[in-house]
């Protein structure tokens, strides 16, 4: 297959979820990962992180993350492990990490550490809270930064306790946007000829997703709390409302699908009633707009609403999660892949959301240091220099 990416090899001192999932990202479409595993604490600590698992050093969490990559097991901290990577620094486009902010420096991957190996590689750095500042030696993990930037003030019922979102959005968004950002040092590299270091940090990116609700303060002054039912904080109806059977999230975020909408619930009045005409109307009476729906939509089942509105209004059912990975639509889209694994047989995942004209790679996640004997092969170690690596816990 020829991949967007192939021909791209990244040196991957990762674990936990970020970092991996940025390199996943990379890996779907092509590039050869390399996740560098420590030889004698188990490796990337998401091989343990609880409570599925496959066996012994694969978790369902590993796998959710590690997927298309490699392993070689590699100590940084040993002096004998420096020229190892550098070896592989001089045959790769990338080293990424997703270490404390202050480790990279220490454990010598940053650009000026390694530019002398290679001159166009590029040093991608995902932190908590950046590699410069006051909290550069600081852990930090997701929910930490959903508190901090606001997140918990905006999530949930008015009159219910701060709640954070039910997934771990800044660690999936912070990998989303460290893979971004180290393709643009990819690019960059390959007209300039020079790598550069790229940071990323959990706290930027949650705050950075605040998007029009830090504009409205900023320059307006304007704080955004919560609203009831996950109500949208200026377009209505954009929100949960209730149907015969439960649930339905109407979203009219224009305003011809306010017209589409009171078309097919048979309330026409609805398009000129000054109470309801406008978004700006609907907003100032959002109270009597949920009551309207609420009693409109309870005459019929959720399905039958989608049915009736047939791609017309912007409507979805709520899901939870066996029904949302059931859902017949996502075997339409083909967005559940199934992964060989040498040990376990079949992992079942969630495709890249990307999408080429040609089938993408569904490797499972890599054993332990399954590559370490060809990637030292490759760099043309002979027997005995392998033996005495292995011998001095280097490699395992």
């Amino acid at each position: 297959m020829s991949l967007p990416l192939s021909g791209v090899r990244v040196l991957a001192i990762e674990q936990y979820g970020a970092g991996p999932f940025a390199t996943q990202h990379l890996a779907d479409l092509g590039a050869e990962i390399i996740k560098i595993e420590h030889p004698s604490n188990g490796g990337d600590v998401g091989r343990a992180v609880g409570p599925y698992f496959f066996g012994e050093g694969d978790s369902h969490f590993f796998e959710a993350f590690n997927r298309n990559k490699c392993s070689l097991t590699l100590d940084l901290k040993k002096p004998e492990a420096r020229a190892v990577l550098l070896d592989l620094v001089a045959k790769s486009d990338a080293v990424f990490n997703n270490l404390r902010g202050d480790l990279p420096a220490k454990l010598g991957l940053t650009y000026a550490h390694l530019c002398e190996a290679n001159p166009k590689i590029v040093c991608g750095h995902l932190s908590a809270y950046g590699r410069t500042g006051s909290r550069a030696a600081w852990p930090g993990y997701d929910y930490l930064m959903q508190a901090e930037a606001g997140y918990l003030s905006v999530t949930g019922e008015p009159d219910s306790p701060p709640a954070r979102f039910g997934l771990s959005i800044i660690d999936l968004m912070t990998g989303t946007t460290a893979a971004m950002a180290l393709l643009a040092g990819l690019v960059d590299a390959k007209t300039s000829g020079k790598g550069r270091d790229i940071d990323v940090s959990l706290f930027d990116v949650a705050l950075h997703n605040l998007a029009y609700v830090a504009t409205w303060y900023l320059n307006g002054g304007v704080v955004t709390g919560r609203e009831s039912r996950s109500s949208h904080p200026s377009l209505t109806p954009s929100q949960l409302y209730k149907t015969q059977d439960g649930w339905i999230f109407l979203m009219c975020n224009k305003e011809k699908f306010w017209g589409v909408l009171a078309e097919v619930i048979d309330k026409p009045s609805w398009v000129t009633d000054p109470r309801f005409c406008n978004f700006q109307a609907r907003l100032a009476n959002r109270e009597l707009v949920q009551t309207e729906l609420d009693a409109a939509l309870s005459t019929a089942t959720t399905a039958q609403w989608l049915e009736r509105f047939g791609g017309r209004v912007p409507a979805a059912p709520v899901f939870d999660v066996k029904e949302a990975l059931e859902n017949p639509f996502v075997a339409e889209r083909e967005c559940v892949v199934d992964a060989e694994h040498p040990r376990f047989g079949k992992v079942r995942g969630v495709a890249a959301p990307v999408r080429i004209d040609e089938p993408l790679p569904t490797r499972a996640a890599p054993d332990l240091g399954q590559d370490t004997q060809r990637l030292l092969d490759e760099l043309g170690y002979g027997a005995e220099r392998i033996a005495l690596l292995r011998e001095a816990g280097v490699v395992q």
